[in-house]
């Protein structure tokens, strides 16, 4: 057979299976899974967040390939999941030192700037994600590995308005469950987060991969809040090759309650068929 026959068939198995593999994927527990789309490994790798505002509303991915190349040469060589509440964009960069993490800000009016926070003593460099709050007044972020807390602080651009001030701690958000490798979260309400988790062990929650639920005891300030950890489940790890999946960042749209998460295929096959799942809840 020719090579282009060869690659031709490949692509035609492949699409078939993915096609198989969306219709057979479970709903994880309180959301029905309505389908995917395919996320590009270059551009599209790390999260994703609507940005809603009066000239229309986008959904805006991150991956390396969308890492701001004077940033990169400063080495803030990771991007992770981007959070947006009220027309306010923010983009969570780290590096591999301990010198700071940085949120670059894009107002709605689309003017743009970096906030840099000094780590605390006790706080981890990884930069995973931004959540904003949905009055755009606090931001969460989160660290990697096994943690029982999740980062807040004054919404940069809104209640820190100086780039060239340190962007302090404000409070946490102290889960009931420890939480491992969390890649995103989202807010779906004042008091609830929407969380992805690309843990591979599976004993905290029974389950590698889990979408989590945060239920906090209060909507996020200056002061710390409780938040009650609930596994819907296993997100879908569904490839046309076996190995090893990562899961990303997730995004909630308002406009009509679509929960989508990103989750990236075994290597072998991350350019063909890694996905971007959309959920309803119902």
């Amino acid at each position: 057979m020719r090579a282009t026959g060869i690659v031709l068939s490949l692509v035609v198995l492949l699409s078939a299976f993915s096609a198989v593999a969306a219709g057979a994927a479970d709903a994880v527990t309180g959301w029905t899974t309505v389908g995917s789309d395919r996320a590009r490994p270059l551009d599209e790798s790390q999260g994703l967040a609507t940005v809603e505002r009066p000239s229309g509303t986008s959904i805006r991915y991150t991956g390396i390939g969308t890492i701001d190349p004077g940033l990169a040469a400063k080495g803030w060589n990771h991007i992770g999941d981007p959070g947006s509440a009220k027309g306010w964009y923010v983009e969570p960069y780290q590096r591999d030192d301990r010198g700071a993490k940085l949120f670059r800000v894009e107002a709605p009016d689309g003017s743009r700037a970096d906030y840099q926070h000094a780590l605390e003593s006790w706080e981890a460099n990884n930069n995973s994600f931004a959540a904003v709050s949905p009055d755009a007044r606090w931001l969460v972020s989160g660290e990697w590995g096994t943690m029982d807390r999740l980062l807040v602080y004054p919404m940069p651009g809104v209640a820190a308005t100086d780039p060239g001030q340190n962007l302090p701690y404000a409070s946490a958000i102290r889960l009931d469950h420890p939480v491992r490798d969390v890649q995103g979260c989202d807010f779906v309400s004042a008091t609830r987060l929407m969380c992805s988790s690309d843990d591979p062990d599976g004993s905290l929650f029974g389950t590698t991969k889990p979408l989590l639920q945060v239920d906090l005891s209060g909507a996020v300030s200056g002061s710390d809040v409780t938040g009650h950890v609930t596994s819907l489940g296993q997100l879908p790890l569904e490839s046309g090759c076996s190995g090893t999946f990562e899961v990303e960042g997730i995004d909630y749209d308002e406009r009509d309650g679509t929960l989508r998460v990103v989750v990236m295929s075994p290597s072998v096959c991350v350019a063909f068929d890694s996905k971007t799942w959309r959920f309803r809840q119902g």
